[in-house]
């Protein structure tokens, strides 16, 4: 069905009402907003209206917008930058290894999670999939690219398995439906971690106090900026969007020339611009932690970092069209039993290691979301914590292929 409005303009518009409605209605001290919120974060209805007005209500449609592109690549990497303005390597470092046991549990539970979704649909209803075993083991590999590494990953898993366009096209699908629910539930989660913490016996008090650190500097350096202080924040956000991109730009050529020895080494990641987009722009964002431009800090840096990471959940949000669900229902059942396989081994290892539910939610989103969404789930918990999604989203790129190529192989052994 053709949408309402379909000049970007009008719906970017759209797009800024939704989350102005939202933000304001969320800082009203009136009894009814208050115990609303209390319930449903803001982020999770910046992210959730949008896929509305996408379904049922049809006024816009994310397939024919170009709006996550831009917020993807110029907007994205301009928060990177501006989030990373300030981070804090000593308290990284305090947050110790649980984050990374966290990544790799979620990483793990993806691998496994595929063959075992396969395996149970297959015994419980087994007339619910009407493609071919072998077809559609090939289709999941595509899937297990994705929400291990990306959509680089995603495309190399397509090339090594053969995956057939129309069938692509169907696990795109099924990759974006069942990833932004689980991101649903994450935001949801963000806002009630206090209680998620108390069930896992964790300890959170290295997140804290990264936060208190960051909210401390912030304090010491805050001011009403001027109109020169916000240029120069700008200059710096898409000054280094434009370094990042012409680092990319000259790389993602060079590592191409080397196709063939990346492709043997299943390092396809490497080939992608998206990925040395982001890359470039951490690496940026890291550098200049280190000079006097952090203490922009104090002018609202990480303000607008958390701005255009919420036109992004926006955008994300349009591109969710719950209407597929209803036409792929045996994919869909296997998407589903596949997440349910990865959160409960997140929800195991989080209790036995006793892993805030920070590290459950980023450890999952830098698998499954990649670079766009880890640092969404983490500013969800505090802009300060954005820096550490990012860089667990950039290790997930680097294992996507390694780790799809194991879960398709035990696919394969389970549809043969």
């Amino acid at each position: 069905m053709e949408p309402v409005f379909t000049n970007d303009a009008i719906v970017f518009g759209l797009l800024m009402l939704t989350l102005a409605a939202v933000f304001y209605t969320s800082s009203l001290e009136t009894p009814f907003w208050k115990k609303f919120y209390r319930f449903v974060p803001a982020l999770l209805l910046c992210y959730f209206i949008p896929a509305l007005l996408n379904y049922p209500l049809g006024l816009i449609s994310g397939a024919d917008s170009q709006l996550y592109f831009v917020a993807s690549r110029y907007l994205l990497p301009a928060s990177l930058i501006l989030l990373c303005l300030s981070i804090d390597f000593q308290g990284l470092i305090n947050l110790g290894p649980k984050a990374l046991i966290m990544f790799f549990a979620a990483t793990l539970g993806i691998i496994i999670g595929g063959p075992i979704a396969l395996l149970v649909i297959s015994y419980i209803a087994p007339d619910i999939i009407s493609a071919n075993p072998d077809q559609i083991w090939r289709g999941l590999s595509t899937v297990a690219g994705s929400w291990i590494g990306g959509g680089a990953n995603q495309a190399a898993m397509k090339e090594i398995y053969e995956v057939g366009d129309n069938l692509f096209a169907t696990m795109l699908v099924v990759d974006i439906v069942v990833a932004n629910i689980w991101l649903g539930f994450l935001l949801y989660g963000a806002n009630i971690s206090n209680k998620i913490d108390t069930y896992l016996n964790a300890d959170a008090s290295a997140i804290e106090d990264l936060k208190e650190r960051i909210k401390s500097y912030r304090a010491g350096i805050e001011k009403i900026p001027t109109t020169a202080d916000l240029f120069l924040l700008m200059g710096v956000a898409f000054g280094g969007v434009a370094l990042s991109h012409w680092a990319s730009d000259m790389i993602t050529p060079l590592m191409k020339s080397y196709s063939d020895t990346l492709s043997a080494l299943r390092l396809n990641s490497l080939m992608s611009g998206f990925f040395w987009l982001v890359v470039a722009a951490t690496t940026v964002g890291l550098a200049l932690s280190f000079t006097k431009l952090r203490r922009l800090e104090g002018v609202g840096a990480s303000r607008w970092g958390s701005v255009f990471i919420y036109i992004l959940v926006a955008t994300i949000g349009m591109q969710m069209n719950l209407r597929e669900v209803f036409d792929n229902l045996g994919l869909f059942a296997i998407g589903i039993v596949w997440m349910l396989v990865h959160v409960s081994i997140l929800f195991l290892v989080a209790k036995i290691i006793k892993a805030p539910f920070f590290f459950v939610a980023v450890g999952s989103q830098a698998n499954v979301g990649g670079a766009a969404s880890a640092p969404v789930v983490a500013s969800a918990f505090s802009p300060s914590l954005a820096p550490v999604g990012v860089l667990m989203a950039v290790l997930g790129y680097a294992l996507g292929t390694y780790g799809a190529i194991i879960c398709a192989e035990l696919m394969h052994l389970v549809a043969g």
